[in-house]
């Protein structure tokens, strides 16, 4: 986990964001507190790691409007709902669109730090697979347009000879332009090309 990794507390009230604070920060946790979801969103930043431990029912966005905006980001943070009693059948839509959990008030302070570090877990996973994605984009933007149609055609299972034949080229010269693609994407085998390839889909 990164040490920069936040738990980002959104709650209208000021006693539940005080206790959560206390709670978190018992374990080592890094925490920030919001008392809108207009608050949070002034400062959100996609980049930054964490997790949302969000209300449902605020002021002005409520925290299931604050979800959906989330949710427009490329990378949106694994959101725990905790709600009062009144609030179980929102939470559960709101776990339905994509939220981790959702916690009753008043809450069990262990359900929470597990729920807290599984969602930490999930956001480096998550940030993990966008650097991941990212890199092989980089890699496949260093290839050129002949190399990107061997490709394609590798990928789609068409043998060298069939390859130069479509091309109109020699096999030798679709052999080096494979033997390129496999270097600039750094792919060690065939299916681990394909495997990338299919991560980058619609390329």
């Amino acid at each position: 986990m990164s040490d920069q990794a936040s738990v980002f507390v959104v709650d209208d009230d000021r006693e539940v964001r005080d206790a959560l604070r206390l709670l978190l920060e018992s374990v080592g946790l890094r925490v920030e507190c919001f008392e809108s979801s207009q608050a949070y969103l002034k400062q959100f930043n996609p980049e930054k790691p964490g997790c949302l431990v969000l209300d449902v029912r605020m002021p002005g966005m409520s925290g299931l409007d604050l979800q959906a905006r989330l949710a427009e980001e490329r990378l949106c943070p694994p959101i725990i709902i905790v709600t009062g009693h009144g609030d179980v059948p929102m939470a559960v839509r709101a776990v339905q669109a994509g939220a981790m959990n959702f916690i009753e008030k008043p809450f069990n302070d262990q359900v929470l730090l597990d729920s807290v570090h599984r969602a930490m877990e999930k956001d480096a996973q998550q940030r993990g697979e966008v650097s991941r994605l990212a890199e092989i984009e980089a890699r496949f933007e260093k290839l050129t347009p002949r190399e990107r149609e061997v490709l394609k055609l590798v990928v789609a299972g068409r043998r060298n000879k069939l390859i130069a034949a479509d091309l109109g080229v020699s096999q030798s010269t679709v052999e080096a332009h494979r033997a390129k693609v496999m270097e600039k994407m750094e792919a060690a085998t065939l299916s681990e090309l394909m495997r990338m390839m299919l991560s980058l889909e619609p390329h």
